[in-house]
């Protein structure tokens, strides 16, 4: 096998989220073209929130802290079914999600449509180690508190969706 035959397909989309094409990962990502992405909160009951340390080897935003789960929409597929399969292959967590905002593809969320869920569980996760070095559960005012602190240690994505999610209350 070559390597492209194995290589995973995304829908790229014009301004409003309209499927235009289908392109390879690699393209995509090259070439800075819009494509969609889900990011999933996951709370447990007493209200701390899941974040997790990306792996050194990450295309993108190697070895920083970032939401829950979060994964790119493939092509053919839907943000609400992304969502699930994400809890699932990264965390080895299976609840239902909540749709809870959509945001417009700009340079913070590496030109994805990206849609944030949300849920709870007080199952215990499996990370995924290739995509995950480390976990945390924290209490939202502990990461506001960090991320103030350091900001460069959170993703951009993480950092536009967790600054909506506390200013919405």
């Amino acid at each position: 096998m070559d390597g492209s035959e194995s290589e995973e397909f995304f829908d790229v989309v014009d301004q409003d989220d309209r499927v235009v094409d289908r392109v390879a990962r690699s393209e995509v990502h090259r070439r800075k073209l819009r494509h969609r992405a889900v990011h999933v909160f996951l709370f447990r009951q007493d209200g701390c929130l899941l974040i997790h340390k990306r792996t050194d080897t990450k295309e993108e935003f190697p070895s920083v802290w970032t939401s829950s789960c979060s994964g790119h929409v493939s092509a053919g597929e839907n943000y609400d079914a992304t969502a699930v399969r994400e809890l699932w292959e990264e965390l080895g967590v299976k609840s239902a999600v909540a749709r809870l905002q959509k945001f417009a593809a700009c340079d913070d969320t590496s030109h994805e449509f990206t849609v944030l869920y949300r849920c709870f569980s007080d199952a215990a996760v499996t990370p995924d180690p290739e995509e995950i070095a480390a976990i945390q559960w924290m209490p939202l005012d502990a990461i506001q508190a960090w991320m103030t602190e350091s900001p460069d240690d959170f993703s951009p994505a993480f950092r536009l969706l967790f600054g909506w999610y506390l200013a919405r209350d």
